[in-house]
C-alpha cells in the first residue's frame, strides 16, 4: 500500500486534532473543570455532560446541510479550514477559565468542541476520495492508529507542562492542534470551487440536497440502518470518552500522574487496535470486524462496573483502547464504502448527525444517573445498554449490498 502525499497530509490531521479529544475532552480539561471550576461539586458531572451534549446537538443539526453545500460546492477544505481554526481558537482562550468561571468555562468548550467535531465531518469526508475500496480500511486504520500517536504526544508533552499549571496545557494542545493540521491544507489537492454557486443561497442549496435525498432515502437502506446501528453504539463510545478520567478520579483517586498513564496506556492499545483491525476489516469486512469491538464493548463496561482496584482498571483502559482503535476506524470506513461518489460529505454529515444526536443521549443519561442514584458504577453499567442495542441492529445490514448500490450510483 503506497502512502502517496494525500493520504500522508489527510493522516497528520488525524495526528492533529486526536490532541483535543485526549487533551481536553477526556484526560484533563474534563477533570479540571469538574475539580477546579466547579469547585469538585457532584454537579460537575451533569454540567460536563451538559456541555458536551448542547456542544453535540448543535453539530447535530448543521452538519448534513454543510456537508450538503460542501460537496455541491466542491469546498470541503475551506469548511475544513474553518471548524479547525474555530476549535484552535476557543481551545487557547480555555486558559483564562478560572475557578467558579462556570459559564464561561462552559461556553468556551462548547464553542471548541463544535469546532472540532464539525470540522470532523469534512476530513472524513476526504477518506473516499484519497482511498481505494480495496485498501479503504487500512487507510481509515492508518489514520485513526497515528491519531492516537498524536494524541499520545500531545498528552505526554502535557504531563510535562501540567506542573507548571494545569491552565498552561489549554494554548499549548491549541498550538498542537493548529501546527500540525497545516499539512492536510497544503498536501490534498484542492478541486475547483463552484463559480455559480456564488451568487447562491448556501442555505437553499444545501437544503435542496438534502431534500432530493431524503426522496430518495430508499435507494441508500444499508447505509441508512448502519447509520441507526452507529446512533446507538456510538453513544456508549462518546460516553466513555466523556467521563472515563472522571470516574477514573472519582472511583480509584486516579489524579494527575495516574490518569495521564492510564491515557498514554489507552492510546497505546488503541493505535495497535486501529491499526491491527484496519487489515481485519480489509479481510473479514466491516461488518464483522464491528460486531467484534462491540462485543469487547460490552465486556468492557461489565468489567469497569466490577473493579475494585486501580491495577484492574489499568486492565480495562488497554482493552478499551483496542475496542477505540477498531470500532472508530471501522465505522469510518463503513460509511465511505456505502456512499455514493458525490454525496460525501453530505453522508459523513449524516453520519455526524447520527454520532452527535447519540452523544447527546448517553452524557445525559450518565449525569441524570449520577444524579438521581448517586451512583457512578451504575452509571458506567448503563452505558453497556447502547452497546447491546448497537450490535443487534448492525446484524440487519447487508454490507455487500450496501456497497454494490453506492458503486452503482
Amino acid at each position: 500500500m503506497k502512502l502517496d502525499k494525500s493520504i500522508l497530509g489527510w493522516i497528520s490531521y488525524d495526528f492533529a486534532n486526536s490532541s483535543f479529544t485526549t487533551v481536553i475532552v477526556t484526560v484533563v480539561y474534563s477533570v479540571y473543570f469538574k475539580n477546579i471550576v466547579v469547585g469538585g461539586k457532584l454537579s460537575g458531572d451533569s454540567l460536563w455532560g451538559l456541555s458536551v451534549s448542547v456542544s453535540m446537538l448543535i453539530v447535530a443539526f448543521i452538519a448534513p446541510i454543510l456537508g450538503a453545500i460542501s460537496d455541491y460546492s466542491k469546498s470541503k477544505k475551506k469548511f475544513l479550514f474553518f471548524f479547525c481554526y474555530l476549535s484552535v481558537l476557543f481551545t487557547a482562550l480555555l486558559y483564562f477559565v478560572r475557578q467558579g468561571d462556570i459559564f464561561w468555562g462552559m461556553l468556551l468548550f462548547i464553542l471548541a468542541n463544535i469546532g472540532f467535531e464539525g470540522g470532523n465531518v469534512f476530513y472524513n469526508a476526504f477518506l473516499p476520495e484519497i482511498a481505494k475500496k480495496e485498501n479503504i480500511g487500512k487507510i481509515s486504520g492508518f489514520g485513526w492508529g497515528f491519531g492516537y500517536i498524536g494524541g499520545l504526544t500531545a498528552l505526554g508533552i502535557s504531563y510535562i507542562i501540567i506542573g507548571r499549571g494545569t491552565v498552561y496545557v489549554f494554548p499549548f494542545i491549541a498550538a498542537f492542534y493548529g501546527i500540525f493540521a497545516i499539512p492536510i491544507f497544503l498536501l490534498i489537492k484542492k478541486k475547483s470551487f463552484r463559480k455559480d454557486f456564488e451568487h447562491e443561497n448556501y442555505i437553499k442549496i444545501g437544503y435542496k440536497r438534502l431534500k432530493t435525498t431524503f426522496q430518495n432515502i430508499r435507494n441508500y437502506r444499508e447505509l441508512w440502518k448502519f447509520l441507526i446501528a452507529f446512533f446507538f453504539y456510538n453513544d456508549g463510545i462518546k460516553t466513555v470518552i466523556v467521563f472515563a478520567a472522571i470516574y477514573g478520579a472519582s472511583q480509584f483517586g486516579m489524579t494527575g500522574t495516574k490518569l495521564i498513564i492510564y491515557f498514554l496506556l489507552a492510546n497505546v492499545f488503541a493505535f495497535l487496535g486501529s491499526i491491527f483491525f484496519g487489515f481485519i476489516v480489509d479481510r473479514i469486512g466491516v461488518k464483522s470486524t464491528i460486531s467484534i469491538s462491540l462485543l469487547i464493548w460490552i465486556v468492557i463496561v461489565v468489567g469497569a462496573f466490577f473493579c475494585t482496584n486501580v491495577n484492574q482498571f489499568y486492565g480495562i483502559g488497554i482493552l478499551a483502547g483496542i475496542a477505540m482503535g477498531a470500532s472508530q476506524s471501522s465505522s469510518r470506513a463503513m460509511v465511505s464504502l456505502l456512499t455514493p461518489t458525490g454525496k460525501h460529505a453530505e453522508f459523513f454529515g449524516f453520519y455526524a448527525l447520527s454520532g452527535k444526536a447519540s452523544a447527546i443521549i448517553g452524557p445525559m443519561m450518565y449525569g441524570t444517573i449520577i444524579a438521581l442514584l448517586r451512583s457512578q458504577r451504575l452509571a458506567i453499567l448503563s452505558i453497556g445498554i447502547f452497546f447491546i442495542f448497537g450490535l443487534i441492529l448492525l446484524q440487519t445490514v447487508n454490507e455487500k449490498e450496501g456497497i454494490k448500490i453506492a458503486n452503482n450510483k
